[in-house]
């Protein structure tokens, strides 16, 4: 067994995808009943994300899903990954994790990102453009002023019920967030988007000009990956070929399309292009038997020293999903049994 991946806090990131024959309401259901099978198999935290006119993603309303999946959960943290910052303005923002924190004290993170919409159209329904990611930490500034009373921008404003509270803060990285995360002494979370060996560099540099803050005293990393686990390694590749061809939709074709089985994806044509993009991303994401997915995600901790990891995994088939996170609680709670293992107390509310 891998010490270092035992060592490891794992969580789950859901970013309700559509599947073929399905609708959005469907796909929000089934991230709410994936939350208690993931609190059930000992998952450390259940995150939400926030996408907007995607026709292959649900979730548009991070605060919102979180509310619900926090009312049927009782263990787990619940967050968001992430609430997208520009896209909002941060009084309300600290408001609705002002609600949710008194709802469901202790349990409740805020995870938080510099995104904005994918195209002109989006940006401009949404009253924002690209100009506002450069704004991200001021606005982390405003929004966290909220929660301490000692936000500036607007004298005498008060974000009720947030002030006084402490919702964690976690910032959503890939590349210039890191040190953004740093400045504020906040957690980071950080994924391979650009390659591994930048993500290694933004995390070295991370811990290299953490300031410690009355959010976070150390530095703290979680990195977020694609994970596959069945009992070989030829299935395992094919659970997470659903999402790589969506991916690689929207790439080439302008849009994510809902999930389809991996084997209508395998008969389909691609052009040239298409097809290199797709392999390119497929083989990009770590997917194997527990022993090989054990021996990546054990290298892949103790290359980046991370703390904590962020897990997505889509694919058509809901019930070989589940099995897939079975498999890889069992790698990080091996005495606690399958599928269900012990779920750890929850940190107290000011620490990742």
């Amino acid at each position: 067994m891998n010490a270092a991946l035992q060592a490891t806090r794992l969580s789950v990131l859901d970013r309700s995808l559509i599947r073929q024959g399905q609708d959005h309401s469907q796909a929000l259901r089934d991230t709410v009943r994936f939350a208690r099978e993931a609190e059930s198999l000992g998952y450390h935290r259940f995150w939400v994300s926030e996408h907007h006119g995607v026709p292959g993603v649900a979730g548009s309303a991070p605060t919102v899903l979180a509310a619900a999946v926090a009312a049927a959960t009782s263990r787990i943290r619940v967050g968001t990954g992430g609430v997208m910052l520009p896209n909002h303005q941060p009084l309300v923002v600290a408001e609705q994790f002002g609600v949710l924190e008194s709802l469901y004290p202790g349990r409740i993170d805020m995870g938080l990102g510099r995104s904005v919409g994918f195209t002109g159209g989006i940006r401009r329904a949404l009253g924002h453009d690209r100009r506002d990611a450069e704004e991200f930490g001021a606005q982390l500034d405003e929004l966290l002023g909220y929660f301490t009373g000692g936000q500036k921008v607007y004298p005498g404003v008060h974000a009720f019920p947030a002030e006084g509270l402490r919702a964690p803060a976690y910032v959503l990285a890939t590349g210039a967030g890191a040190d953004v995360a740093a400045e504020h002494g906040l957690p980071l979370v950080i994924a391979a988007v650009g390659g591994e060996e930048r993500m290694l560099q933004a995390i070295d540099r991370y811990r290299g000009h953490f300031r410690p803050s009355a959010w976070s005293p150390r530095p703290y990393v979680i990195v977020s990956a694609a994970v596959a686990v069945a009992e070989t390694t030829e299935l395992a590749g094919r659970l997470q070929m659903p999402e790589a061809w969506s991916i690689v939709h929207s790439r080439t074709r302008g849009s994510f399309p809902p999930l389809a089985p991996a084997g209508e994806i395998l008969s389909s044509t691609m052009t040239a292009r298409e097809r290199a993009l797709f392999e390119e991303t497929w083989k990009g994401q770590v997917h194997g038997t527990e022993d090989e997915v054990e021996a990546a995600l054990g290298s892949l901790v103790e290359r980046s020293g991370a703390e904590e990891m962020l897990i997505t995994m889509n694919t058509f088939d809901q019930d070989e999903r589940l099995d897939s996170y079975r498999r890889l609680a069992r790698l990080a709670h091996p005495a606690a049994g399958y599928p269900a293992v012990t779920v750890p107390a929850a940190p107290q509310a000011a620490t990742p």
